[in-house]
């Protein structure tokens, strides 16, 4: 007797590192809809990989990965976790790749939102459906308001504002996602490192008194770039973010409601409330 079709079609999830991936085969496993892991060597946790159905892939293995993507039934794709840009000498090469250089290459041309766009078109034109975190989870996605005990004062939402105006002026340069302000100073922009270096970076210059301002003041302000594909990308924060910003003596974080995700909520909420920071989600 053949087996009647599934409800819903299998979510191919091409995952690279972080808690991300696994996070959304479990929102999915838990609402009972199919997902399947395609883990991305040298990124991917194997500890955790080995708990969902999965294959292993390399970095460019297009044919590979279009050719599974089929056996395994799924029709809807999508890209989550950390990845390191490649250079096209570290991609590897089958045949589908080959076919698909022209276009990889153009993609690589530019900066991250115009690479992620290039490659989901690929996909799309093998009749893939590439969809974002927020269309299959959508209960990582961050909501409007503070989520923490803690809510910022006038001060830290004066912050907020200049950090937002900041980070739309520079957008159209694809630099980063987020900036740090403190009492109206942008001491340091996100760049090519990523969130948790920044904080680093903030924490340092504390400890090398380049910053006066006392401890408990300041914001972290992440937005997705404007006109960003949101499909990829998407601004995301979790317990490590909290122990950066406890780090760099910030007063807490505004992101955009409804553009950032959030991995492993409760344990972050805890760990924020813990230290009296505030976690508040900004209006669009």
């Amino acid at each position: 007797m053949t087996a009647p079709p599934a409800l819903f079609p299998t979510v191919g999830i091409i995952a690279g590192g972080g808690v991300l991936p696994f996070s959304v085969a479990e929102l999915l496993r838990a609402r009972g809809r199919p997902a399947f892991l395609f883990a991305i060597r040298g990124f991917c946790d194997p500890v955790r990989v080995a708990q969902y159905p999965h294959h292993w892939i390399a970095l460019g293995q297009v044919g590979r990965l279009t050719r599974l993507l089929r056996a395994e039934s799924c029709d809807d794709v999508v890209f989550i976790g950390g990845l390191v840009r490649p250079a096209l000498s570290e991609i590897r090469l089958d045949l589908g790749t080959l076919r698909a250089v022209p276009a990889i290459a153009k993609a690589l041309r530019g900066g991250d939102d115009h690479l992620l766009t290039g490659i989901s078109r690929i996909f799309e034109d093998h009749g893939f459906r590439v969809v974002g975190i927020q269309d299959v989870a959508p209960e990582l996605v961050m909501p409007e308001g503070s989520i923490t005990r803690s809510t910022p004062d006038a001060d830290a939402l004066a912050d907020i504002a200049k950090g937002r105006e900041l980070m739309r002026a520079i957008s159209p340069f694809d630099v980063g996602q987020a900036v740090v302000v403190i009492d109206g100073h942008v001491v340091a922009v996100e760049d090519i490192e990523g969130t948790d270096q920044l904080l680093a970076r903030v924490a340092r210059l504390r400890a090398e008194k380049r910053i006066r301002a006392k401890p408990g003041r300041g914001v972290l302000v992440k937005t997705p770039k404007v006109q960003q594909d949101l499909r990829f990308d998407l601004p995301t924060l979790g317990p490590k973010t909290i122990d950066g910003i406890v780090a760099a003596g910030l007063a807490g974080i505004g992101i955009v409601a409804g553009r950032t995700l959030v991995a492993e909520a409760d344990v972050m909420t805890a760990k924020a409330d813990a230290a009296g920071l505030f976690v508040t989600g900004l209006p669009l």
